[in-house]
């Protein structure tokens, strides 16, 4: 059952994701003009669309790949190396980001960095690139010991549900932002909610709403990947119709055997 619904998420959330990246593209391309590689205003429209992708929704599925039960048995290394290479796929796409704000930034004499939304962003950029230097270093090469491993891991998981949620805070703010100043005029203010405010604001609940699920995804304790010294109980085991750990199995039948065994005496 607890397998069933780990899919029916991962299903979930891949609608979910697949929706906030294309809502972010029709944002752009409806209401503020496509997109260019220019220095101009067009240019800056890749910066919502590629922070979406990269920082909420591949961020999220990489943070995710040891949550499936197939990485529960076998060698961790290709799954360890995928989780590095998706995480390291989602900071180059931040990096591009990154690049078409400042550029935009640089050809309209815009002074960068001095916002809520930018100090959010950086912010989280700067911890994602410390979490994955570390998790490379310590824990994809083979130098670290299973002690400084253990004790970095609470470490590492922490910053992890913590940096997806800055990135989720981020985006919302960035919309937020991107209203406030396309939406100054009288009759199209804000405040009177029209047509791109109300799709803009409902792009960013999504955002939240997928956050969320996957935050619910990792902090879930039946779908976490079994350590190895816990694996035999998290694996129920099936023979003759008996179904639980094999203590139980014993504690069961010397249940059922002890009134055979006064009867006979």
């Amino acid at each position: 059952m607890a397998v069933g619904w780990f899919y029916l998420s991962v299903l979930a959330l891949c609608s979910l994701g697949s929706i906030c990246i294309l809502s972010t593209i029709y944002w752009m391309r409806y209401w503020h003009g496509g997109f260019a590689w220019d220095g101009s205003i067009l240019m800056f429209n890749w910066h919502p669309v590629l922070m979406v992708t990269s920082m909420v929704v591949l961020y999220s599925a990489a943070s995710l790949v040891y949550r499936l039960p197939q990485s529960w048995v076998g060698p961790r290394l290709p799954w360890k190396s995928g989780h590095a290479a998706m995480h390291l796929l989602a900071f180059l796409l931040t990096v591009l980001g990154l690049h078409a704000v400042f550029e935009f930034h640089n050809h309209a004499k815009i002074p960068h960095l001095y916002s809520l939304h930018s100090w959010l962003g950086i912010t989280t950029i700067f911890l994602f690139a410390c979490q994955w230097f570390l998790g490379f270093s310590v824990f994809l090469l083979p130098w670290a010991s299973m002690w400084l491993r253990s004790l970095l891991k609470p470490i590492h998981v922490f910053f992890g549900a913590s940096i997806l949620s800055l990135a989720i805070a981020s985006v919302v703010s960035g919309i937020n932002e991107k209203l406030f100043f396309s939406l100054k005029n009288g009759t199209k203010s804000y405040s009177n909610l029209p047509s791109e405010a109300v799709f803009a604001n409902c792009a960013g609940m999504l955002v939240v709403v997928f956050g969320l699920l996957v935050l619910y995804i990792l902090l879930a304790s039946s779908w976490k990947r079994p350590e190895p010294g816990m694996q035999a109980e998290r694996e129920p085991t099936r023979t003759r119709g008996w179904v639980g750990t094999p203590e139980v199995m014993l504690e069961g039948a010397r249940g059922l055997a002890e009134p055979l065994l006064q009867k006979r005496s």
